[in-house]
């Protein structure tokens, strides 16, 4: 039996959630994010500033040039994690495989709970509005990648001023013709680049993509042309996991000018590396590969990463690490819009601390007193001297 996988994607959930602590918000446009003086960014707006052509990621100083009268909600971190915890508490009532994508999103494989599928996902929307009080959208199909672009879909499908509160199901069978006539762009797996190579080539929908071939796909752009093959035949075997494991970590802050002093930019750096050798103590995690992200005045961004010959969680490690990739990347003085500092190839730290040697050792013990000295005290109780 094909498996039943549903995609739940809470609406608009930032702005949903600021509504409901002010209900004068209801039916403004509004936007959650930073303020324009200070070049913040869009993080999440209403329907209502949607269909003034705001969107998330948008510098919030152009979605005030194209609605003059948006209200700017700052961010209410903890309300959000609140919020999605209860949601995702209902879910894992449903079923004991959820995957949790985001603070907003999940999968759930619900192949073993014997009612229509369709039935199914009214209820748990019908039980999220009225315990949680938040919309949401829900896809359901025979596997990930298909309920999602479901959810995607029913929500294009129901655009205007109100939540879109949308329910799709695809039924087993029908996933390539429900795929064919969308943009190649829904798929998972095409960027710009692709799709432009494809649109390139007279490829617009999912159907032309299918039609193409795995063997022509394959020689265009190899393995990966193999996936869209699978994908574009709305094939996917990857199941749902409840174990999401975390791939990296890392911090980055802009400017609310662009800064052209070294001292204050290694200074930055080395604040965000302290953030991240913390988060990634918390985690009992340790990391190969540091990575530093910088953006120019002419949002021209650009990565460089360095892997290191043993797995560290060490402030200073990451801080050296960046820095020097910052000096090859940077001339002296050349201003900064955005930087940020990371950690990937993540594992365990415990299982290179044999071959890590004394000094680093007593470094790492000194720096986890450090931490819960200032989880209990603050962060500016103690600090590393300059």
């Amino acid at each position: 039996m094909p498996s039943t996988i549903l995609h739940l994607d809470l609406d608009a959930f930032f702005c949903s959630v600021e509504e409901l602590n002010d209900q004068s918000l209801r039916g403004k446009p509004f936007a959650v994010g930073g303020r324009p003086e200070e070049r913040g960014v869009v993080a999440s707006c209403s329907y209502a500033a949607r269909a003034l052509g705001v969107h998330s990621a948008m510098p919030m100083s152009q979605a005030l040039r194209l609605c003059p009268d948006l209200i700017i909600v700052s961010h209410s971190h903890g309300k959000y994690g609140e919020m999605s915890r209860q949601v995702m508490d209902r879910l894992h009532n449903l079923s004991g495989l959820v995957e949790q994508i985001s603070i907003d999103e999940a999968f759930v494989d619900i192949s073993d709970i014997r009612e229509p599928a369709q039935e199914i996902a009214r209820k748990l929307q019908k039980k999220i509005m009225d315990e949680v009080r938040l919309p949401s959208s829900i896809g359901v199909a025979t596997n990930k990648l298909v309920a999602k672009i479901a959810t995607e879909t029913g929500k294009k499908a129901a655009r205007g001023p109100n939540y879109p509160y949308a329910i799709t199901v695809v039924p087993a069978g029908t996933e390539a013709e429900f795929l064919a006539p969308l943009p190649v762009s829904m798929l998972w797996g095409v960027g710009p680049k692709t799709e432009k190579r494809l649109s390139d080539l007279g490829i617009h929908s999912i159907g032309q993509l299918a039609a193409l071939g795995e063997p022509a796909l394959a020689a265009l752009f190899g393995e990966n042309g193999r996936e869209m093959a699978r994908h574009a035949q709305g094939l996917d075997d990857r199941p749902v996991s409840p174990e999401h494991a975390t791939k990296s970590i890392s911090q980055e802050t802009t400017f609310s000018r662009d800064v052209r002093d070294d001292k204050l930019l290694e200074a930055t750096l080395r604040e965000l590396s302290a953030q991240v050798g913390k988060s990634l103590r918390h985690e009992h995690l340790a990391g190969l590969t540091v990575k530093l992200k910088i953006r120019w005045p002419d949002f021209t961004t650009l990565t460089r990463q360095t892997t290191l010959p043993g797995v560290t969680d060490l402030d200073d490690e990451i801080y050296e690490t960046a820095r020097n990739l910052l000096h090859k990347v940077r001339e002296k003085g050349q201003p900064v819009r955005l930087i940020g500092v990371g950690v990937s190839n993540l594992g365990e730290p415990t299982r290179q601390m044999e071959l890590w040697g004394q000094k680093t050792e007593k470094a790492r013990k000194l720096r986890e007193a450090l931490d819960k000295l200032q989880e209990k005290y603050g962060k500016d109780i103690i600090e590393r001297g300059r």
